[in-house]
């Protein structure tokens, strides 16, 4: 799932393709994916884009005195197209979800893998009609994101798990499962441990999620679309290395299986060398 760093290198790649350019249509083709009626998708025909921004993990496209807000969920991809389009066909059996079309015939392919379906695209006159983005916390980089603000959030969370607190959208804007697994990493703390900490403990989260998630957008800085995701996995330490040296310290590192999702960290350096309990496999081995 793309998460902050790769939704604002998507944003900035996007941007420059599309500012200043015609839209000559935008189809939708799984009906599934469209969550608005009003105003339709037809009213973005003719209109010029004027930028492409963010909101969390949801990407906007201004077009004319419209917005085009997309989240792509888990499976959920854009891929830019310099040709014009074949002709559809087979409404909504592949991959494909939408295509944007610009007045030369290129622009976006907007895709979406598997069968589980969770990509959604909304057209709406602010981004702000979209529950999603209305219901969004504090973007964590944002220059007004104090220690002080950070600290009062995971103190209102009292003994909720941080690994969720960080994954949570409506406390923070754009931290995912696998970018919370490495600031955990970076800082050097469980993801089991309760939100309420010492002001020591909040100082070293805070340091980790700003150098974690910065020095993530500067790695896909000027990166082309196609090349987010395999940038993102190369530059992970912890999470998806299930089973890979720590490379800080060499211990291996564990996973955590849930129903829908995994969580990996390092023993060695966070928690006291303790293996986390995973419920989900104490089930399976008795």
């Amino acid at each position: 799932m793309p998460e902050l760093p790769e939704v604002n290198a998507l944003a900035a790649d996007l941007a420059a393709r599309l500012s200043g350019r015609t839209l000559d249509r935008f189809d939708i083709v799984s009906f599934a994916v469209l969550k608005t009626f009003d105003p339709p998708v037809s009213a973005l025909a003719g209109q010029t884009i004027s930028g492409v921004t963010r909101h969390g993990k949801f990407l906007d496209i201004a077009v004319g005195d419209l917005h085009v807000v997309m989240h792509l969920a888990r499976a959920g991809w854009i891929r830019w197209r310099e040709a014009a389009p074949a002709p559809l066909k087979g409404l909504g059996r592949g991959p494909l979800a939408a295509r944007l079309v610009l007045d030369d015939g290129s622009g976006l392919d907007i895709t979406e893998a598997g069968t589980k379906k969770s990509l959604a695209i909304y057209v709406v006159h602010d981004p702000s009609e979209v529950p999603g983005v209305a219901r969004l916390g504090p973007d964590p980089l944002a220059d007004d994101f104090t220690e002080a603000e950070f600290a009062a959030i995971l103190a209102s969370a009292g003994r909720a798990q941080i690994k969720g607190v960080l994954r949570n959208q409506a406390v923070i804007a754009g931290i995912g499962n696998a970018y919370s697994d490495e600031i955990l990493h970076a800082a050097k703390m469980s993801p089991f441990k309760p939100a309420a900490m010492s002001d020591d403990d909040v100082a070293r989260l805070y340091a980790a999620m700003q150098s974690t998630l910065r020095e993530a957008i500067a790695r896909a800085d000027g990166l082309a679309a196609s090349e987010l995701k395999r940038e993102k996995k190369s530059g992970l330490q912890v999470h998806g290395k299930a089973g890979q040296p720590c490379p800080v310290c060499g211990d291996t590192v564990r996973q955590v299986i849930f129903h829908d999702s995994t969580l990996e960290y390092c023993p060695t350096c966070q928690t006291g060398g303790k293996p986390l309990a995973d419920r989900v496999l104490s089930r399976l081995l008795k």
